[in-house]
């Protein structure tokens, strides 16, 4: 298959990329690195990139950015880089993505556990994430030539636990495979509209 992964030079991304390269040929897309760069936030810049690549088979975002802040620190344009980049970013990905899609390919977002078991400091954080869970959900009801829309929702993943382990006190690191296989199991299985959760 030829997969494009948005943001596979990440902390999840390149393990995610490793794994698919071995059976696979892969395009890395990033907002200052990769084999093409993007900014999900901006729909003209997903138009572009996928104007340059062509025609995929799998789509893979792992990208997006979201406000960590006290709530009552939030102010109304806090909210708005998640709505604008991790929410409608990826939104986006899947209303231009999909005409860039072989038939019966599949595209695959990324959350994680704050949408179901949000901590301190991420009232927008854990907002975006419940709100693609529910798009995932209604977009797959409708999408057309047979292309699957999944989303991986991740906790702490182990590579990631000595930067956040003070906001997740007393929850588990999640071993990088386990993640993997999430991407995986959207790839390469026949789900559509799933959340799959790796809490862990």
């Amino acid at each position: 298959m030829k997969i494009l992964i948005i943001g596979g030079n990440g902390t999840i991304g390149k393990p995610v990329v490793a794994h698919f390269k071995e059976q696979n040929e892969v395009l890395i897309a990033g907002r200052s690195s990769g084999d093409i760069t993007v900014d999900i936030a901006n729909s003209n810049s997903i138009s572009k990139m996928f104007q340059k690549i062509g025609n995929v088979d799998a789509i893979i975002c792992i990208a997006g950015e979201a406000k960590w802040a006290n709530f009552n620190e939030l102010e109304e344009e806090d909210y708005h880089l998640g709505l604008n980049s991790k929410l409608m970013g990826q939104v986006n990905l899947v209303r231009i993505g999909q005409n860039y899609l072989n038939t019966g390919g599949s595209i695959t977002l990324s959350t994680g556990i704050l949408a179901d078991d949000p901590v301190v400091k991420t009232t927008s954080a854990a907002m975006v994430n419940g709100g693609i869970h529910s798009f995932v959900m209604a977009v797959a009801l409708e999408i057309e030539n047979n292309i699957r829309v999944n989303v991986v929702s991740s906790g702490m993943v182990e590579d990631a636990y000595e930067k956040y382990r003070d906001y997740f006190p007393g929850h588990n690191p999640i071993p990088m495979k386990k993640v993997i296989n999430g991407y995986v199991r959207s790839v390469n299985g026949k789900g559509n509209g799933e959340i799959i959760r790796i809490y862990d």
